[in-house]
């Protein structure tokens, strides 16, 4: 998910003329502040930042067939990267995303000086090995080259999953934030880092791929039937949330949204539309 993103000049021209007068908001202008100053405008309809697979789709489950019983009014704005999302989301572009894991966004919140959290998980997306030449994890072998995600997080946890199924010899207590040079012993191997977004598209060219779930869903791939080694869903921190700006956990719309997503019936259409591949991940509300 990179630099194409679904959404009209039109809006991110409004967009740039809400930050302009951001800081202007006054004590009569409710809709410009934060939960901590004022009540949002629950007449209006809650945007959510999504990635088109699964997110924007179980967000469009809940808008045609949940939402309205709810009284919510619920826009899905598709983006395809990892940033915009956020960056959206902080500047108030839009009022939600929903597309992240927790140790991506701890890793994003540090670097960016951005403030989203984490609302309530929703589902995981198990990170898989992935080739169209070789059909068991056994047959990689030296010389042959591996291509996973750039992005620190999702580099580290495709790392640990090699390392897991033997492939190669991490640092001893370096886990999902592992780097290429934490590598110990590559036993041969070459790594090719690509934006997680593409790296789907360069399965011809390389002899295996670590994708994420969601980019292998939209590459008609299966974690649960064609990937070499797939991760355990047990114990997995990666499940993805939908998530705000720090203030705005209260707006009743966000909460309404929280309830929907955790319903049975949003269980019922992960079950039932991914088969395995999407689990869902509802309990306690995310960490933040």
């Amino acid at each position: 998910m990179r630099k194409n993103i679904k959404i009209t000049a039109a809006v991110a021209s409004a967009a740039a003329l809400a930050l302009g007068l951001g800081a202007c908001g006054t004590d009569s202008d409710p809709a410009s502040k934060s939960e901590s100053g004022a009540k949002a405008d629950t007449s209006k309809a809650l945007v959510v930042a999504a990635s088109p697979t699964p997110h924007a789709d179980i967000l469009n489950f809940v808008k045609k067939n949940l939402a309205e019983k709810e009284g919510l009014k619920l826009e899905v704005k598709e983006f395809t990267d990892y940033v915009l999302p956020n960056t959206a989301t902080q500047n108030g572009q839009v009022d939600a995303n929903f597309f992240q894991h927790k140790p991506y966004l701890d890793d994003f919140n540090a670097k960016n000086k951005t403030t989203i959290v984490p609302v309530v998980n929703v589902h995981l997306e198990p990170l898989g090995l992935y080739s169209k030449k070789i059909k068991d994890v056994k047959d990689i072998k030296s010389g042959q080259t591996i291509a996973i995600p750039n992005d620190t997080t999702n580099g580290g946890r495709a790392l640990q999953l090699l390392a897991d199924n033997g492939l190669i010899t991490l640092k001893n207590g370096v886990g999902s934030a592992a780097k290429l040079s934490d590598i110990t012993d590559k036993k041969g191997l070459e790594f090719k880092e690509l934006e997680a977004a593409t790296v789907p598209r360069a399965l011809n060219d390389v002899d295996a791929a670590v994708i994420n779930g969601n980019y292998a869903l939209e590459a008609k791939l299966s974690p649960a039937k064609d990937s070499l080694a797939v991760e355990k869903a047990e114990g997995n921190p990666y499940a993805n949330f939908l998530a705000v700006k720090d203030g705005n956990e209260k707006d009743p719309r966000v909460e309404k949204l929280a309830k929907l997503l955790n319903s049975d019936e949003v269980k019922k259409f992960i079950e039932d539309t991914y088969q395995g591949s999407i689990v869902a991940s509802f309990g306690a509300p995310a960490a933040s």
